[in-house]
């Protein structure tokens, strides 16, 4: 039983939370700063209306975003060998590592190991397409 819940526990119930709390946090500051908002009308106050604009997320560079990519590629790529790696231990050395969801190292290792292929193929091929952009974006900052 103990093999069943657990991973439904961290696959299912563990992010459903995380997005419940997140969703929830933001609500209650939005519900915050309205009610500010409100008595101050009542008031009769004037308020600067950029209060809520601090909220809009900036928008990333060109650069930030393949920093990202680059960064994304790097983990999974390195998760997926790792995994691999600890799978091929394993099957070398059967008693060597102990531990419940030895089953499924080949499988995450793979996905894990395309997805960190894909987005560093991914960020070369934008590397290249966006190559005229990301010098225009440096010039800029300077």
């Amino acid at each position: 039983m103990e093999n069943i819940l657990v991973p439904i526990f961290i696959c299912v119930v563990l992010p459903v939370a995380v997005v419940f709390i997140v969703g929830r946090a933001k609500q209650n500051e939005t519900n915050r700063k309205t009610e500010v908002m409100l008595r101050a009308i009542e008031a009769g106050v004037q308020l600067d209306p950029s209060i809520f604009a601090s909220d809009a997320p900036r928008k990333k560079s060109l650069k930030e975003d393949m920093v990202d990519k680059l960064t994304g590629a790097c983990i999974t790529g390195l998760m997926g060998f790792g995994f691999l790696t600890i799978y091929v231990i394993k099957q070398i050395f059967p008693g060597s590592i102990h531990f419940a969801f030895s089953g499924i190292l080949p499988f995450a290792g793979v996905v894990m190991l395309a997805v960190g292929i894909g987005l560093f193929i991914s960020y070369q091929a934008g590397k290249k397409l966006l190559a005229k952009e990301l010098e225009a974006e440096e010039k800029e900052l300077k």
